[in-house]
């Protein structure tokens, strides 16, 4: 990998701004808690340091002046009970801002969460935006660039602003003292004020705009250390995944991950590119700004003791001016630092913004389904064609057909021949290239997107079950009826593994957020997934290949005995396998993207066609034996 860097735009600091109050604006929205407890918490925590210098001051003063012993008690009373009440103070917002604090990493992933729940399908599928959203995980792991740096930047503010106020209040009298001493009567002219202090901040400027340099060096070369975040994040989760483990053993994959993390082109090696940085240009900007920051703290410390020899003020005071000024020109430091740092986050907040703002184009009905309770809802599809965002090819081309109420439909063919897409169609996760489907005679797109989706319970290739209690896991909420759910589990199969269990309905799955939970086998796993389906009560029950993984035998007694299951409900039942079909009432074969057959199963295998070719390349496969179906057994 190329590991130079590689200069880009630059943001303006206009637009840096603008990103950076949108970002706060957003956080805001996620948990105003944290920004009010932000505030209220270092201004009172950037405000202690300040009292107890002013306070020590006038003790030092009285203490090299009269010594009134009255005047040093009342000082000593309001030094300790200053201390002790911002002490308090700062103590219990320290406790709510860091409570609220440790809950922002959720709240920002809530903030994503949020906005790929509310998204269209077509784009939380597509490329484009995994791509985008694997770029703000790689910004966020690398320096925490994004939303929490927006975060972070709000927080220094306060801080820094409340310290640079404290500062000028308590600084301010340093150049408008006036001397005593006339050898020193120069420090009272105005220009020499001005100038001293235009030095002091030309110094204090400088060293943050070193700083910044430094820094402008990782912000530029950003793209090798994600590049290398992401070999750490990937090979590291490969080795500790159980299931990867298994091939790592077997094959000795060790290897290559010792060599892909020992290559000579690794920026954070020792002789890497970030450490050529560090001893090169990066570090003499970093070095430059200590040195320029000694300087300063050297130049405050000549002008204090200056004045004070000149008579403009007391020794107690030297103590004030000296801790006030360092701590309003480092503010002023850290504030140029920061707005580099907005700057510099600027880019990545442009990266987020492109995911939040990306638009729900999806048309959303008004219309209400009608609830019926004799679920008899037609479907029909009606010429209709759909090729994916960004490709050229059509994944379904032409398909006309009509659902029957209550009727089971499988719907076969190769794979990539149309069958998944077929049913994100009929679910609405698409909506057709042309032509409409229609839900009692009515286009889909009409009727509101939510109650659409309560139409369906659906069983995809690919389902997840959540390292949740397993009740939790068939009713998808955390309330659920409990009988409902342990039926619904019976029904699936999984009842005697249900009476085994001592939690029952109340057992995690995974040992990820209990150790006493348990694993489940594939078919154990299905069996949850039906149950899920079946506790959802749609009137359209789908099953989308989640057997593919068992033998035919075996996904043949699954659907036949959920095929007494599902009741007066319209299943269907996708399958490149043929086994199941003999249960179903109708068959669609899918090719290339097209309804090439259709009909029954007796219908079809002894028809020329692609059913009776897929059967009969399968056949061989199928062993006799009695498995039960309605009213009694039958052989495959």
């Amino acid at each position: 990998m190329n590991n130079k860097k590689e200069k880009g735009t630059k943001t303006s600091f206009p637009k840096a701004m603008k990103n950076t109050l949108r970002a706060w604006k957003v956080l805001w929205k996620a948990c105003p808690q944290r920004f009010i407890y932000a505030v209220v918490y270092g201004i009172i925590d950037s405000a202690t340091p300040y009292v107890a210098i002013w306070f020590s001051a006038q003790f030092i003063n009285e203490l090299a002046g009269a010594r009134d012993p009255h005047t040093l008690w009342m000082w000593v009373i309001w030094i300790l009970s200053s201390s002790a009440v911002l002490f308090l103070l700062s103590s219990f917002f320290q406790h709510l801002y860091q409570k609220y604090s440790y809950g922002t990493i959720l709240d920002v992933y809530k903030i994503f969460q949020d906005k790929f729940l509310d998204m269209d399908f077509v784009d939380v599928d597509s490329q484009r935006v995994y791509d985008i959203k694997s770029q703000i995980e790689q910004d966020s792991n690398f320096r925490g660039f994004g939303l929490f740096m927006a975060m972070h930047s709000f927080d220094s503010l306060i801080w820094i602003i409340s310290k640079i106020a404290g500062g000028i209040g308590l600084s301010i009298s340093l150049f408008t003292s006036k001397v005593t001493n006339p050898s020193f009567v120069v420090l009272d002219n105005p220009f020499v004020c001005i100038g001293l202090f235009a030095l002091l901040l030309g110094l204090s400027l400088l060293s943050s705009g070193c700083s910044n340099k430094a820094i402008g060096y990782l912000n530029r070369n950003n793209d090798a250390g994600k590049f290398e975040n992401r070999k750490f994040s990937f090979y590291f989760k490969l080795v500790e995944d159980k299931h990867r483990a298994l091939d790592s053993r077997i094959y000795g994959q060790e290897r290559s991950f010792r060599s892909f993390f020992c290559s000579d082109d690794d920026p954070f090696r020792v002789n890497g590119y970030f450490a050529k940085l560090a001893k090169g240009p990066m570090g003499a900007f970093q070095a430059l700004s200590a040195v320029i920051s000694r300087l300063l703290l050297g130049g405050i410390y000549l002008l204090v003791c200056a004045k004070a020899w000149g008579g403009a003020f007391g020794v107690g005071s030297v103590t004030q001016y000296v801790g006030a000024s360092t701590a309003l020109f480092a503010g002023i430091s850290e504030l140029i630092e920061q707005l580099g740092l907005a700057r510099a986050n600027s880019q990545y907040l442009d990266v987020v913004f492109s995911l939040l703002d990306i638009p729900n184009d999806m048309y959303q009905g008004s219309l209400t389904t009608e609830k019926r309770a004799d679920r008899r809802y037609n479907v029909e599809f009606r010429d209709v064609s759909f090729k994916y965002p960004g490709s050229e090819r059509f994944a379904l081309r032409h398909v006309n057909m009509k659902f029957q109420v209550g009727k089971r439909l499988a719907v076969v063919g190769m794979n990539g021949s149309g069958k998944t897409t077929f049913i994100k169609l009929l679910c609405r996760l698409y909506d057709p290239t042309e032509g409409e489907i229609l839900l009692n005679g009515i286009d889909i797109r009409k009727y509101r997107y939510d109650e659409y989706m309560d139409l369906f319970s659906v069983v995809f290739q690919d389902f997840k079950l959540f390292a949740l209690p397993l009740g939790q896991n068939v009713a998808s909420c955390e309330k659920y009826d409990s009988a409902r759910a342990t039926d619904c589990l019976e029904k699936a199969g999984f009842g005697d593994r249900l009476s085994s269990l001592p939690k029952g309905l109340d057992t995690y799955l995974y040992k990820k957020m209990e150790t006493d939970g348990i694993d489940v086998s594939g078919g154990e796993a299905q069996k949850i997934a039906t149950a899920r389906a079946l506790y959802k009560d749609s009137p359209f029950i789908i099953l989308d290949e989640p057997t593919a993984a068992l033998d035919p035998i075996a996904e043949a007694e699954i659907y036949s005995k959920f095929n007494g299951i599902v009741g007066d409900k319209t299943a269907v039942y996708i399958s490149h396998r043929l086994s199941s079909c003999r249960f179903c009432d109708e068959i669609a074969v899918f090719d290339n993207g097209q309804v090439v057959q259709y009909g029954s199963h007796d219908e079809l295998v002894g028809r020329c066609g692609k059913y009776q070719e897929l059967w009969n390349a399968q056949a061989q496969y199928y062993a006799k034996k009695e498995v039960p179906v309605e009213g009694g057994v039958e052989a495959v």
